[in-house]
């Protein structure tokens, strides 16, 4: 993507809504040229009236109109710049609202090979960067680039040969912004990427605390630490130092042309050619005009900027989901919910040599229990989640009811879908809201109910603000049992049709054990339910058992008759009899 396109999208997809607020800060950055110009203007008669003349009338008038041209530059420069920064925090939120919307509906592939430190920095580091080069750099570009003009206009009216002199910051100005943008769009795209990788490291140390403490590598993590934002701080620093450096240019050339203007200023005067006042007001308005120059030097670098940020964002934007929602689809109709499997092929996107599933073909029995058993990594976990479609078959169907779940709405799929997984996600929210989150429209007495049904509520009266206890980051604040209790009391007040339990009593004791699966027996109740489970002893009723290995069923049936026609299965239950 050009850097032109990408201009083009940002400002159709982004600025244009917020048109009548641009155009009032250039009509506020009319006033700021134009009262600027004016001031330069004044110390013409200023000084030919009040100074030379002694005009007594003007020696209100001309103080007077100079503090209101000022007056007029400061309350025009205030309202450009808060119109101004209004939209580009406004921009900022629509861009910030498109890239987390696209977040939330990636496919869930997707978003697993993305480190969440790399889009935080994405949301924030570059998406500032679009939103400065929006409020700093485009509102300099009117405001600077009119007041250029007016001044120009003075100097022109007062000296055409001195104009023609001082015309020469432009060039030099406009050589030493183009060279600063390129050198400073690599070393932003160079800062990002250390921002993304102090921002991921921040994350790491989160998770992986308790590890850095078991093993002591405190001192360990503080040098790396100290590495992360010491390369960041280098970036900064050279962006920064890109930015001043157009200043010692501007200042040399500003005072070798101001030598030149003061030495040709006198030989005209000498000569009768300039006067005084028209050589002071012409000085004014050179002097005025430095700052614009100097703004507009780096416009391009700002802008430079922005683009760069736009190249990175625009791509997470437009990321297109391979899963689809399939509004069109029709929604699914439940009978049963019997569950078939034909000719299932898989493999991750981010390994597609390594085939994690082949040639699955299965029933799962409508209304009743099915357990899936294996070795860890042998695929079953990836069976479960082809079912709602957290990912989708590389080849084959997967039918419910004898609806193929690719050509149904994806959104009434899901709804008749429950999980309760091995690895609990919870909110840092209460307790209630995390239950509540399964059916935001439900009542109160309803999640107190799933609440004790699931054998939560003897562990919430502990607590001292009960349901209303914030939990944490990820339910840290709560044992492993305690939050699969709450994984299934979310699942409950969900009441879905099918029911997926992957390792769902996995992080219980044996007491808390006996009194969940009682609650599991009241969620999955006529409910078509399917199982991986380490314990064989909660299988062992299972309508019908599937043996997976390496990708493949290696059998299937019920557990008596699997003792007899499955090795592994056989394996599996004498190490657990022997070690119970």
């Amino acid at each position: 993507m050009t850097n032109f396109n990408i201009l083009k999208r940002l400002v159709n997809d982004y600025t244009r809504k917020h048109l009548n607020k641009i155009i009032l800060a250039v009509i506020f950055s009319i006033f700021v040229a134009a009262s600027t110009s004016a001031t330069a203007w004044l110390l013409d008669p200023a000084i030919e009236k009040i100074f030379i003349n002694k005009d007594q009338k003007l020696i209100l008038i001309i103080p007077l109109l100079i503090i209101v041209a000022f007056s007029v530059k400061g309350i025009s420069l205030y309202l450009a710049r808060i119109l101004m920064i209004k939209t580009s925090e406004e921009v900022k939120k629509d861009i910030q609202i498109d890239m987390l919307s696209s977040f939330i509906k990636s496919d869930t592939e997707d978003i697993e090979e993305k480190h969440s430190g790399k889009y935080i920095s994405n949301l924030n580091f570059d998406v500032h960067q679009i939103t400065g080069m929006l409020s700093n750099a485009f509102l300099s570009l009117f405001k600077d680039g009119l007041t250029l003009i007016g001044l120009m206009t003075v100097m022109f009216l007062q000296n055409w040969r001195l104009s023609l002199i001082a015309i020469i910051m432009l060039p030099i100005a406009t050589v030493t912004a183009k060279k600063l943008g390129k050198r400073v769009g690599k070393v932003t795209t160079e800062a990002q990427e250390k921002s993304g990788d102090l921002n991921k490291y921040i994350v790491d140390l989160f998770k992986n605390h308790k590890i850095i403490k078991i093993f002591q590598k405190e001192n360990y993590e503080f040098q790396r630490s100290e590495k992360f934002v010491d390369e960041l701080k280098e970036k900064s620093i050279k962006i920064m130092s890109i930015f001043i450096r157009s200043t010692p240019i501007m200042e040399v050339v500003t005072g070798i042309m101001i030598a030149i203007l003061i030495f040709y200023s006198g030989k005209l005067i000498m000569n009768d050619q300039l006067s005084i006042n028209n050589f002071f007001s012409f000085l004014a308005a050179m002097m005025l005009a430095y700052q614009p120059v100097k703004s507009l030097a780096t416009v391009n670098v700002s802008i430079g900027q922005g683009l760069s940020a736009g190249k990175r964002i625009l791509p997470i934007i437009d990321q297109k989901n391979k899963i689809l929602v399939n509004d069109d689809g029709n929604s699914i109709k439940i009978k049963d919910a019997s569950i078939e499997f034909k000719n299932i092929n898989f493999s991750y996107k981010s390994n597609i040599k390594n085939i994690v599933l082949k040639n699955i073909n299965m029933t799962i029995t409508g209304k009743k229990m099915t357990a899936l058993v294996g070795h860890s990594g042998s695929g079953k976990s990836t069976l479960l989640n082809l079912i709602p479609r957290i990912y989708d078959a590389d080849n084959g169907e997967i039918l419910i009811d004898g609806q193929i779940i690719k050509k149904l709405n994806l959104n009434s799929l899901r709804k008749e879908i429950s999980i309760v997984d091995q690895n609990t996600t919870l909110f840092d929210d209460t307790i209630f809201n995390n239950i509540k989150y399964a059916k935001l429209d439900a009542s109160d007495d309803e999640v107190y109910k799933a609440a004790n049904i699931s054998m939560c509520t003897e562990f919430i009266n502990k607590l001292e603000n009960k349901f209303e206890t914030i939990i944490g980051e990820n339910g840290i604040k709560l044992s492993g049992g305690e939050k699969q209790r709450l994984s299934i009391a979310r699942a409950l007040l969900k009441d879905s049709k099918i029911i997926l339990l992957d390792e769902a009593t996995s992080s219980l004791d044996s007491e808390t054990e006996e009194k969940i699966q009682m609650a599991i027996e009241e969620l999955t109740k006529n409910k078509t339910t399917i199982v991986i489970a380490h314990r064989l002893s909660t299988i062992l009723n299972s309508e019908k058992i599937y043996v997976i290995d390496n990708g493949s069923v290696l059998a299937s049936g019920k557990h008596k008759d699997l003792l007899e026609k499955s090795k592994l299965y056989k394996n599996f239950y004498d190490r657990q009899i022997k070690n119970n």
